[in-house]
């Protein structure tokens, strides 16, 4: 007698883990999966501004003859984000905002403050380089540009008027879908996390070149 095939749906939870869980070994990552976790790593994880930065970033990036041509291989460059980027574990609920934003991203939305700047790094520490042009704060990093001539003195001066602490709104809930507003106001609360990254991070390499 034939056995009659049971759905188990459980089963179909599972399959899909692996890209919420970490996406190492044989598990192929598209643009899209790849754009979600550095936002997702990179960014404050309730700020929908600070995660349109970050790839806003990336897309400069992919701009760039100096980078790769596809997504996941500039997110994967070695000492550019954050460590296990594309393999360490997601929060499923926590990563449902960034692959809303990652749509957006790829749909060709881009953050206005960001402009043509391809690094950041961690909001309120400071370097002795001077060509360091910073244009935004946003989800707990600092964002900037690489210039022979700043023309708003020493990174020091730019990094001290552009690290004020980002203000939280106590129990905010957004009454629609934060990535859909123009000006993307940032919905936070008293225990939104922390950037995932906690050392200083040029995009060129972990502390900045100094040319």
């Amino acid at each position: 007698m034939s056995s009659v095939p049971v759905f188990r749906p459980g089963l179909v939870v599972a399959l899909a883990l692996p890209w919420l869980a970490g996406c190492a070994g044989n598990i192929a990552l598209n643009d899209h999966d790849c754009m979600t976790r550095v936002m997702y790593f990179e960014s404050n994880r309730s700020s929908a501004e600070g995660m349109l930065a970050v790839g806003t970033t990336v897309m400069n990036r992919l701009d760039s003859p100096k980078y790769p041509k596809d997504i996941c291989s500039v997110v994967a460059q070695p000492h550019q984000f954050a460590p296990g980027v594309l393999d360490k574990p997601m929060n499923p609920r926590e990563a449902a905002l960034p692959a809303r934003v990652a749509d957006r991203v790829l749909a060709g939305q881009r953050h206005p403050g960001v402009g043509d700047a391809m690094f950041f790094h961690t909001a309120g520490l400071t370097f002795p380089y001077k060509n360091m042009h910073y244009v935004l704060v946003a989800g707990g990093n600092a964002f900037y540009e690489k210039r022979s001539s700043p023309d708003r003195g020493t990174s020091d001066v730019a990094v001290a008027s552009f690290a004020t602490p980002e203000p939280r709104i106590a129990s905010a809930r957004p009454t629609q879908d934060p990535v859909a507003q123009t000006d993307l106001p940032e919905v936070l609360t008293e225990d939104a996390s922390e950037p995932a990254g906690a050392i200083a991070r040029s995009g060129d390499e972990e502390v900045p070149n100094p040319d």
